[in-house]
């Protein structure tokens, strides 16, 4: 699975809403992805940091990205998430990198690391089914 193919899975299955992240993707194989959460003033809260749920969006779209890159294609799928945030994020973008831990026929397990500025941002473990 190419970026492309990724970008194309996220404009043909993702809500409206989580589109308007302007998420793209940087890189999808192998039971990974990486996807770029751009610094928007429109996601920011009170105080000027990034959303969480920003950030909580964009963990969950590239979860089904590097899912969807280890199964060969897009399924639909329900994630369960744990995040711990551990920093603020300001005016600047994110990274989102996903590593898919465990594949079964139908659970898959993934880390979920985001980055800002070099700096960790937060850290996510997600169950999809």
């Amino acid at each position: 699975m190419t970026p492309a193919d990724g970008d194309r899975i996220l404009r043909d299955n993702f809500a409206p809403s989580v589109q308007d992240l302007g998420l793209t993707v940087e890189e999808v194989g192998d039971g990974r992805a990486t996807l770029r959460l751009p610094w928007s003033d429109r996601l920011a809260r009170e105080g000027g940091g990034l959303s969480g749920q920003a950030l909580m969006a964009a963990a969950d779209t590239a979860t089904v990205i590097a899912v969807s890159g280890a199964r060969g294609g897009f399924v639909p799928m329900t994630t369960v998430q744990q995040p711990t945030f551990q920093r603020p994020v300001v005016g600047t973008d994110v990274l989102v990198k996903v590593q898919v831990t465990k594949l079964g026929r139908t659970p898959a397990f993934a880390d979920v690391t985001m980055t800002a500025g070099g700096a960790t941002a937060g850290t996510v473990y997600a169950l999809l089914a």
